[in-house]
């Protein structure tokens, strides 16, 4: 009978293994001494405390007071107010032109533009003259006739009826005879207005537009020989809306209507302009635009008379700008027409807060508007868009404002 015997485990292995523990017991605490240190020193946030800001930051003015003149800006077309056709009255030749017909050139009221050949009309007048000496011998010669018949009826002694009576003594031969006297001077005056009407001359002060003959030219009556207009004044014809007419005055009875100021800011140097004043109000309104036609009066539009050097010129045909004065308004308050808001409101700063005032606006022109009422001198009108535009918002102004 064996017997068995158990052996003994090395020493050497169960001391590793208690080794191995201690050292992951070891590196288990040293990981929690770190993280206690980590989380020991770890910066704390703190908490800020911010004051928000809530009243909207504004610039604010003031409405002008005083007394204005609003200004009513339109666009318009340069016309001559004397313009024509010159032609002729008579027929014939043209046997002579004077320089001053050429275009662009500048004539007075009667100057001789032109010559028509009146050799023709020298013997058509000479003829009327010797009918006229015709006539005035047959009136003699008739008289002579009247008084030889009154003394053969004073011989007979009758008593005859008061119309043989004009019969016998002749009073329609005589009559007839006067009356030919007096056709025969209506001829020759006739024949010296032919005569007086070969030379073409200016019918007012005008400038030349066109010349539509020249020498050797054979015309007939009512044919063209020229373009003219008149340098005296040029009318600016405008559009304007009908809600303003009620604020301008038009020339009536000798007093001028409104003034104008005239600009053509492509042609004139800048600051330049030309004054005019309302003539008329055309009697119809524009076509398109459904607006009041209007006539601006500028005299002297060439610059010629003494002391207009340096003035710009009119052209005809050319597009200006209009600047019309309106009537005064007396007292009154404005503001820049932006100011006035949706609805014609304006947005005021009333003790910190805003307010949406109604304001009635009298009048607009291209820069301001005219309060009538709503609106007080000492109110601060807010210039500044604002997001939100409630009653009561809290407002602020820069500091110092």
């Amino acid at each position: 009978m064996s017997t068995e015997h158990s052996n003994p485990r090395p020493a050497g292995r169960t001391l590793n293994r208690s080794a191995r523990v201690a050292i992951s017991l070891a590196l288990v605490l040293a990981g929690a001494v770190a993280l206690w240190l980590i989380y020991s020193t770890e910066p704390v946030a703190e908490r800020e405390t911010q004051v928000r800001q809530s009243a909207m930051l504004v610039e604010v003015t003031q409405p002008e007071t005083g007394h204005f003149r609003p200004v009513i800006e339109t666009l318009g077309t340069v016309t001559p107010a004397r313009s024509i056709t010159l032609t002729t009255r008579v027929d014939g030749e043209v046997i002579a032109l004077e320089d001053a017909l050429d275009p662009g050139s500048f004539v007075q009221q009667g100057q001789a533009l032109a010559k028509i050949d009146d050799a023709d009309y020298r013997n058509i007048l000479a003829q009327r003259e010797a009918e006229v000496l015709q006539a005035e011998a047959e009136v003699e010669i008739e008289k002579g006739r009247r008084l030889k018949a009154e003394l053969d009826f004073q011989s007979l002694g009758k008593e005859v009826p008061e119309d043989r009576r004009s019969l016998i003594l002749r009073e329609p031969q005589r009559r007839s005879a006067e009356a030919m006297v007096q056709a025969a001077r209506a001829a020759v005056e006739q024949a010296r207005l032919d005569l007086e009407r070969t030379a073409i001359k200016a019918p007012f002060d005008a400038q030349v537009l066109a010349r539509e003959v020249d020498i050797g030219s054979q015309v007939s009556v009512g044919q063209p020989l020229a373009r003219l207009a008149g340098v005296g004044t040029y009318w600016i014809e405008t559009t304007i809306p009908l809600d303003k007419l009620r604020w301008l005055g038009f020339s009536q009875q000798g007093d001028e209507g409104s003034q104008a100021t005239v600009r053509h800011r492509s042609a004139w140097p800048d600051g330049q302009s030309r004054s005019g004043s309302l003539y008329r109000l055309i009697g119809e309104v524009e076509g398109e635009t459904r607006l009041a036609r209007a006539l601006i009066a500028v005299d002297d539009p060439l610059a010629l008379e003494d002391g207009a050097e340096g003035l710009p010129r009119l052209m005809i045909g050319t597009y200006v700008e209009c600047h019309i004065e309106g009537r005064e308004i007396p007292n009154g308050l404005r503001l820049p027409r932006e100011l006035i808001r949706k609805g014609d409101t304006v947005w005021l700063m009333r003790e910190g807060l805003l307010a949406v005032q109604p304001v009635d606006v009298a009048f607009q022109d291209a820069e301001y508007a005219y309060i009538d009422s709503g609106l007080r001198p000492d109110d601060q009108v807010i210039t500044t868009s604002l997001a939100t535009v409630k009653e009561g918002v809290p407002l602020r102004l820069e500091p110092g404002e």
